[in-house]
């Protein structure tokens, strides 16, 4: 069974946009999927459909647990599996970094102590070994707002990865930040995918930086699925069915030494 499995999926938000359109997608365990698309394509849509931040119809199954239909509780052991990583990073900038990767073990820690900060020894261990992993570490007692874009947005790779998590979610995690820490924080996210086999669906702008770190491609145009396979497969023809237009400079990342 997929991982990720959306049947006849669509998603129409109060007003009467409909972002995706009666879509199909299977997605097995551990694989790097990349998601691109015009802005209002469906992509970011497409993500928070996988944990129900949306108004889904049809079905999605994640981690072998329906999205559509399920309850509070449902849900909430849904996200529970699924780690998210924003464009905005979402940390609480006044706190410190180590208290910002702890936030993923909110599921995992009595609520008394979360409240007084008495985090248990075993789940500090594993945020900072999340931390470890994104190669930041010795910022772990650091305010959030001290740190660079790049750092911060590393931060939130930890907080995702100290969930434990199936699956991670990155939405458009790179566009905020320069080309050379754009190309780090890929490098983080595909081998934190291959060591640790986590599934990941990632949402990228850049074409040249989905053929250097993807190889499953999804594009959506309107809503729609117009292509899913090897993104070796991805050329002229294809960008313009989903981006309907030539390829630009616009979408591609500055060359950098890497």
């Amino acid at each position: 069974m997929p991982i990720i499995d959306f049947t006849n999926t669509s998603v129409t938000y109060p007003g009467g946009l409909t972002a995706l359109k009666g879509i199909d997608l299977n997605i097995e365990a551990g694989e790097f999927v990349v998601v691109v698309g015009l802005s209002g394509a469906g992509k970011s849509t497409l993500l928070r459909s996988v944990n129900g931040l949306v108004p889904v119809s049809g079905s999605v199954v994640t981690d072998g647990m329906q999205v559509v239909g399920a309850s509070n509780k449902e849900l909430r052991e849904i996200r529970s599996k699924v780690g998210m990583i924003f464009q905005t990073f979402n940390l609480v900038n006044r706190s410190r970094v180590l208290t910002n990767v702890l936030v993923g073990r909110l599921n995992h820690v009595p609520r008394w102590r979360t409240t007084f900060g008495l985090w248990p020894a075993e789940d500090k261990e594993i945020a900072f070994q999340a931390l470890e992993r994104v190669g930041i570490v010795e910022k772990a007692y650091v305010r959030a707002s001290d740190l660079s874009g790049g750092q911060q947005q590393r931060v939130g790779i930890a907080r995702a990865l100290a969930q434990e998590p199936d699956i991670i979610l990155a939405d458009e995690p790179v566009a905020s930040l320069d080309p050379v820490t754009s190309h780090i924080v890929m490098r983080d996210l595909k081998r934190i995918n291959r060591e640790l086999g986590i599934t990941t669906l990632i949402n990228l702008h850049f074409l040249d930086l989905a053929r250097q770190y993807g190889k499953r491609l999804v594009g959506l145009n309107d809503g729609n699925i117009v292509f899913d396979g090897d993104i070796a497969d991805v050329d002229d023809t294809v960008f313009r069915e989903i981006y309907g237009r030539a390829i630009t400079p616009d979408d591609l990342l500055e060359d950098v030494d890497v």
